[in-house]
């Protein structure tokens, strides 16, 4: 949809939350992976067994915190092998978007979490979306069926534009990004100006891209919901070159197609990805990878429900399963991706590594919907933001074809070690140019006629491009320098600060007097990040951190505000954090409590016409506790998660909202995982719990959804067969079949109400060859 941080249209404006594209995209893998030619510590649960030179293919299968159980078939000679079980930590995993090189998670003196593959397809997720239900500190931000996921961690939306990153590099998540070719999925938590020149305070998504391993060849077929069925192929092949080099180049294939059919009514669709990686070891100092991947996505999305005037529905009087766009002209968002990337590394001397590493992404996104918002009742009252009393509402026809966002990026870096002072430093440095691009046309936001709840009243197609978009253009340029100094055998301080320069462009299409509305500003802001870490013991960690996040926005191009177009000073976020951080072979578990502090703004009637100005109103405040451990036994584990959040408004000109709730943020959320392997060898049984508090749906808090719970049960059963094995996967997701708001998005002045997705089953069966 074109929504812009410059000035955007009306239909833009209401239709979506507001997101944008300002980056790029990206692709590689861990410093040292050139030499890695036994195993792939990135990759899913299929790995060649490290160590093991006669081993013709392992599975691996590693969570979010630790590593779930797995099995392997290895072969010498034909006869198959025992099942073997191989356990590890993520937590001793380096994090790529932590920024501090080889140094794993435990060490690190921040909040983080990794999802790997195997965990997405246990859980049968397919979308960024499917991470609510794994991290406590994740939840929903306006998530619906077909369409961009959207995301909130402690509390603050992520920002489409600004807060993902594809292996370290910045991308556009403004798309349905596809899973399929990533190893891991890590979230970085809290602010993330170590990391990014702008972007929201809440944290960081980086999508680790699968990349060449050993021999590995994987064949997987699912079935779920009422009907959707999607299948996948992921090999990979390593090759000599003609010097006889053992293993100088690698190769990695995946492709995925899927006819969707969830259990969400009106909302069939179809997407496929291929996606090719490959590497070059040059020689044991120097490492070439490239990787392209090409996808699409074809799904009529989902329009949210609302207040019925100032009543909030009850969720047991609403079939989850309404699409309320459904209309016979409804037509389906339809999402193209083409990403593409180069990586150079070269190991200088055993201390230092130089790295050029490029992207370029280019989207195409087909944008429609049949939009119910507010209502104009028959007596001529009208309800902006909720529907009538009577359930029925204004719908429109909204399309906005054709939109391009195009990206590039190029990071330049060197990292290593030295010593000064008589302490170890672990250093990275380097710059990072960035280029965004959007092009888009005219778009249609016309009243189509009324519709209701039920999804019963036909309304008719308006497709005329009336209204107004506009297009984008973003130069960045971030210098950044990043030092982990050991200034003890058990205390270690990190420093980390970064330079951004912006400059930013926009200006109306499809309007009568032609480009309209110009805006260009530039900005610089550095943001500095600080920890300190105290070894307690060897399995024992004490850290504390503080660091900035900058914002930067402009007012929308929406004719009410008298200050449309212009630049919104930066707003400056911090955050100051401490805690504890534990490891061993039975238990992982971290807790910290943390504080955060961002600017907002509001937008503020500056006359009886209804004329706005936007401006920076206060602060919105987060603080609260997170706890998360995996537990793990010979036999099985669990995984928790846990964040209790105290967050509110302060320093408001509208003094009745001092002190209130933001909306839309649940108090207090939990997530188990559990597993547990029973009876029949390879066999292990999966539930899921999932509790999220209530939500305040206005922002006076005069109305609130309530807490929910839901329950998900799986199995997964490894067959060994000769050389080859089957993983089998079966689930139901919200076993109960629980109904209740699972979310309340407040956008322009206007509540939406998504339910909680009804009983859904799902099968699979994997095939390794």
């Amino acid at each position: 949809m074109a929504s812009s941080f410059f000035p955007f249209s009306p239909a833009a404006f209401a239709r979506r939350p507001t997101t944008l594209a300002a980056a790029l995209l990206a692709a590689g893998v861990g410093a040292n992976a050139w030499a890695q030619t036994a195993s792939d510590t990135t990759s899913p649960a299929r790995t060649a067994g490290a160590n093991t030179a006669a081993s013709s293919s392992a599975t691996t299968n590693t969570s979010a915190g630790a590593n779930s159980n797995s099995s392997s078939s290895n072969t010498t000679t034909g006869t198959p092998l025992p099942i073997v079980t191989v356990r590890g930590s993520n937590a001793q995993s380096a994090l790529t978007v932590g920024g501090f090189g080889e140094t794993p998670v435990a060490k690190l003196p921040l909040q983080a979490s990794v999802i790997t593959s195997d965990q997405l397809a246990d859980r049968g997720l397919s979308t960024l979306a499917g991470l609510t239900s794994i991290d406590a500190s994740v939840g929903d931000s306006y998530n619906s069926e077909g369409y961009v996921s959207y995301l909130k961690i402690r509390g603050y939306d992520l920002d489409n534009r600004f807060n993902y990153r594809r292996d370290g590099l910045p991308i556009n998540a403004e798309t349905a990004l596809p899973l399929s070719n990533k190893s891991s999925i890590e979230v970085l938590k809290g602010t993330s100006g170590i990391q990014a020149g702008t972007s929201a305070p809440g944290g960081l998504v980086n999508l680790v891209v699968k990349r060449p391993t050993v021999e590995l060849t994987s064949v997987t077929l699912g079935v779920s919901g009422s009907g959707t069925v999607e299948g996948a192929l992921d090999w990979s092949h390593r090759f000599s070159d003609a010097y006889g080099h053992n293993s100088a180049f690698g190769l990695r294939v995946n492709l995925a197609a899927a006819h969707l059919d969830p259990e969400l009514h009106d909302a069939k669709g179809k997407r496929w990805l291929m996606a090719v990686a490959g590497d070059w070891r040059v020689s044991p100092d120097t490492l070439v990878e490239a990787e392209v991947e090409l996808n699409r996505q074809s799904q009529p999305s989902q329009a949210g429900f609302s207040l019925l005037g100032t009543t909030l529905p009850d969720a047991h009087s609403i079939d989850p399963r309404t699409n309320l766009n459904n209309q016979a002209w409804s037509q389906p968002v339809v999402f193209e991706g083409r990403t593409a990337s180069l990586r150079v590394q070269h190991q200088l001397n055993a201390d230092w590594k130089l790295q050029a590493h490029g992207a370029v992404q280019r989207l195409v996104t087909d944008d429609r919907l049949a939009y119910p918002f507010g209502c104009t009742a028959s007596d001529g009252t009208y309800w902006a933001s909720s529907y009538c009393p009577d359930g029925t509402f204004d719908q429109y026809d909204f399309r906005s074809d054709n939109e391009h966002r195009n990206s590039s990026a190029l990071d330049l870096s060197a990292q290593g070690k030295l010593r000064l002072a008589d302490m170890s430093h672990e250093l990275s440095t380097g710059v990072l140019f960035s280029r965004f691009y959007s092009r888009l046309q005219g778009q249609a936001y016309n009243w189509a006629g009324t519709g209701d709840i039920t999804g019963s009243l036909p309304t008719v197609a308006d497709p005329t491009l009336s209204g107004a978009n506009t297009d984008r253009d973003e130069r960045s340029t971030e210098f950044y320098l990043r030092d982990a100094v050991q200034l003890s055998p058990r205390w270690q301080g990190w420093l980390g600060v970064r330079h951004t320069r912006l400059r930013r462009d926009s200006f109306q299409v499809n309007v009568e007097a032609g480009e309209e509305a110009r805006t260009n500003y530039r900005q610089s802001v550095t943001t500095p990040w600080l920890g300190l870490s105290y070894a307690i013991d060897p399995e024992l960690m004490a850290y504390a951190s503080w660091g900035e996040g900058v914002e930067s926005d402009v007012v929308p191009n929406r004719a009410e505000y008298v200050n449309q177009g212009q630049a919104l000073p930066a707003m400056r976020s911090r955050q100051w954090e401490i805690g504890l951080k534990a490891g061993n072979r039975s238990v992982d578990w971290s807790v910290n409590y943390f504080d955060v502090t961002k600017p907002t703004w509001s937008d503020v009637a500056v006359d009886t016409a209804g004329n706005l100005q936007r401006r920076l109103d206060g602060t919105q405040d987060h603080r609260g506790f997170e706890g998360q451990a995996d537990f793990k036994w010979s036999s099985g584990g669990l995984q928790a998660s846990a964040m209790k959040l105290h967050a509110r408004r302060h320093g408001s000109t509208d003094t009745s909202l001092d002190g209130l709730k933001p909306v839309n943020v649940p108090e207090t959320t939990a997530k188990l995982l559990a597993r547990q392997r029973v009876g029949l060898p390879g066999l292990e049984l999966q539930a899921g719990l999932v509790y999220e508090g209530r939500r305040m749906v206005l922002p006076d808090n005069s109305l609130s959804i309530p807490s929910w719970t839901r329950v998900d049960l799986g199995a997964r059963y490894e067959q060994a067969l000769g050389r080859q094995t089957l993983v089998w996967r079966v689930g139901v997701d919200n076993v109960t079949n629980r109904r209740a708001w699972r979310e309340s998005p407040y956008q322009y002045e206007h509540v939406y109400l998504y339910p909680l997705a009804v009983r859904t089953w799902r099968a699979s069966v994997e095939w390794l060859l």
